[in-house]
């Protein structure tokens, strides 16, 4: 049987509550990686997920592009976050395990140039090129050697400040045996490109569709492998694309026979 982990970004909203409801009641682990902004005057929806069983994860405060930041206005974005983090777990009286981390946009700092693809191995190269540069919205331009130092100090940051990754199990020799494998910060294998659907999106980008979206489950190549599991990505939104969540996650489970862990 296929696996997969659930990953959801950008947590929370109005509607937090009522995903991770859904999620406890379908059996469904889950990391939320959470927006330092969104929580500050709205922290009760992550309190709660915590007091579900569910994992937190950060995602940065403003959701800015790192790329965009200088190295040490990344750090004050981590850091107010995991402030925030905290005191969530404290408030649900739960003691924090591990610290995870996403970057928003996937951008590590060096916009698109999420990993170096040059030093990628040309017999993985074309997976890892189409993980991220099909269904995020990134530049294909290789960035400075100013912000490839910054990438590899914001690396060496967390990992100076206890953050783990939170998926070691991931055996696809492209995962595995490359930059996405090796980063502390949370990679994943297949986005179901679900924010392509909200307001804000539609009709702007290939998939247009929820029926779009799971012939993308089908004919994804590695989703349905059980050599390894996958880290699936999906999102939390203001614009309320619960349904779509729902229905998507409950298509990998119940129709494509995915198991979620």
């Amino acid at each position: 049987m296929p696996k997969a982990y659930l990953s959801i970004d950008d947590s929370p909203t109005e509607f937090t509550d009522d995903l991770t409801d859904w999620l406890v009641e379908q059996q469904i682990p889950a990391i939320l990686f959470v927006r330092g902004e969104r929580m500050e005057n709205n922290s009760l929806p992550i309190i709660n997920a915590i007091q579900k069983g569910l994992r937190i994860g950060n995602h940065l405060y403003s959701h800015r592009r790192s790329s965009e930041l200088s190295y040490e206005e990344v750090i004050e974005e981590i850091e107010k976050t995991e402030a925030l983090i905290n005191e969530a777990f404290q408030q649900a009286g739960k003691e924090r395990a591990e610290k995870y981390i996403r970057f928003p946009h996937m951008d590590r700092g060096t916009a698109g140039w999420i990993v170096d693809y040059d030093q990628i191995p040309e017999r993985y190269k074309n997976d890892v090129e189409s993980l991220f540069w099909d269904g995020l919205n990134v530049s294909k331009d290789k960035p400075s050697a100013e912000l490839i130092e910054k990438k590899n100090r914001l690396e060496k940051w967390l990992k100076n400040n206890d953050f783990v990754t939170p998926y070691k199990d991931i055996t696809f020799p492209w995962y595995a045996n490359t930059e996405v494998g090796q980063a502390i910060d949370a990679m994943y294998t297949f986005s179901t490109s679900d924010w392509m659907l909200t307001k804000r999106h539609k009709d702007k980008h290939q998939y247009k569709t929820t029926q779009d979206l799971k012939r993308k489950i089908d004919t994804d190549p590695y989703l349905h492998s059980e050599d390894s599991p996958n880290i699936v990505l999906m999102h939390d939104d203001p614009e309320n694309i619960l349904d779509v969540t729902k229905d998507l996650v409950s298509y990998m489970k119940d129709i494509k026979n995915i198991k979620f862990i």
